[in-house]
């Protein structure tokens, strides 16, 4: 492997030559949690964050985003644009893997003009995870807990250094001229190569199955009475789709002034959780049952974008472990159905062996 390797007592430097550029975003505390925010001194980023409230897609894909405003009887509109440059810093693997979904999804086929524009004018400089965030964190198990593309920039933490690949040529962009760098030497290789050895014992394998089998086994359990079973409890508040890295869902609000000649359309973001999302014209909700719409964000997550797109719509981040109320989380979920599977299987045989 050839890299190159920043001191840590160049980050400041860095992050100040950076900032003369570009807004620079990164994971900083607040209030005893983390968010990826923008900051003007690397004394205000922890890189060794465990994770962050809501995921830095919202740089890419915003909460509320302005699509343009409009003027005047004849029609007269502008397009936003939000395209500052911008360096997202410390990003984790698993989000990395959020956004390659998302960079498909809103690539293919009606390409979604604004997110892409935001996305050409973003540099991802991620950042290799050596321990997990949480307790909720399964992304051994959904092949999330390395990164080989993606990224603009990727670092590791050897210590006293990061060692930092260079991904693109945007990414080395970030470091021309930048005197503190150099090239990586073989005793750094021996180092990463140690380093990255260590990781992957820390990291448990969290689920009971092989994570190729997932789409097969949601497609085996579409009846299952566990959807009911978690619909009872699920309260519907869509707090798991809020912090999720590859939810995409919204809505769009046009607000007009008083005089009605001028006004803006947004879109902002939304949830498959919540009651009202599946109603349409007439008032005919196609998703009225809770757990309906539990059975479709699993379903969402572990069969159906990759059915679209190849590529699993969970990272294993643990966020929506985190933030439910009612402890629903993907891995007790996959695992029960995987575990009500195996016992009908092994009932199935017992009845054939006795027939």
């Amino acid at each position: 492997m050839t890299f190159h390797v920043i001191p840590k007592t160049a980050l400041p430097d860095w992050v100040e030559r950076l900032g003369k550029s570009h807004r620079v975003v990164g994971p900083r505390p607040l209030h005893g949690q983390f968010i990826f925010d923008e900051v003007t001194s690397a004394g205000e980023l922890d890189l060794s964050y465990p994770t962050t409230v809501l995921p830095p897609k919202k740089y890419l894909l915003p909460q509320r985003e302005e699509l343009f405003t409009f003027r005047g009887r004849g029609g007269e509109t502008r397009l936003a644009d939000d395209g500052r440059p911008t360096v997202v810093l410390g990003v984790h693997t698993c989000d990395l893997h959020a956004i390659q979904l998302l960079d498909l999804v809103f690539a293919q086929g009606n390409r979604d003009q604004h997110y892409l524009s935001r996305r050409e004018s973003v540099a991802l400089v991620s950042i290799e995870c050596l321990k997990p965030c949480t307790p909720h964190s399964f992304c051994k198990s959904m092949g999330t807990l390395g990164v080989i593309d993606g990224y603009d920039l990727h670092l590791t933490d050897l210590g006293e250094e990061y060692a930092v690949d260079v991904g693109t040529e945007k990414g080395q962009a970030l470091l021309q001229g930048f005197a503190s760098v150099r090239e990586g030497t073989e005793a750094d290789n021996r180092l990463f190569n140690r380093v990255m050895g260590e990781k992957w014992p820390r990291f448990p394998l969290r689920l009971d199955f092989d994570i190729t089998e997932l789409p097969s086994l949601l497609s085996t359990s579409y009846d299952s009475s566990l959807w009911e079973e978690l619909g009872q409890r699920c309260l519907a508040c869509g707090m798991c789709t809020n912090v999720c890295p590859t939810c995409y869902c919204f809505n769009v609000i046009d607000e007009v002034d008083f005089t009605l000649s001028a006004g803006k359309r947004s879109r902002v973001w939304d949830s498959c959780q919540l009651d009202r999302f599946a109603t349409v014209a007439g008032g005919h909700n196609f998703r009225a049952l809770q757990a309906a719409r539990v059975r479709h964000r699993f379903f969402r997550k572990g069969k159906y974008q990759t059915d679209a797109y190849g590529l699993l719509g969970c990272v294993g981040c643990g966020r929506c472990a985190q933030v439910c109320l009612v402890h629903i989380t993907p891995v007790d979920t996959w695992n029960e159905l995987n575990r009500r599977r195996s016992v009908a299987s092994a009932s199935a045989v017992v009845k054939e062996a006795k027939a």
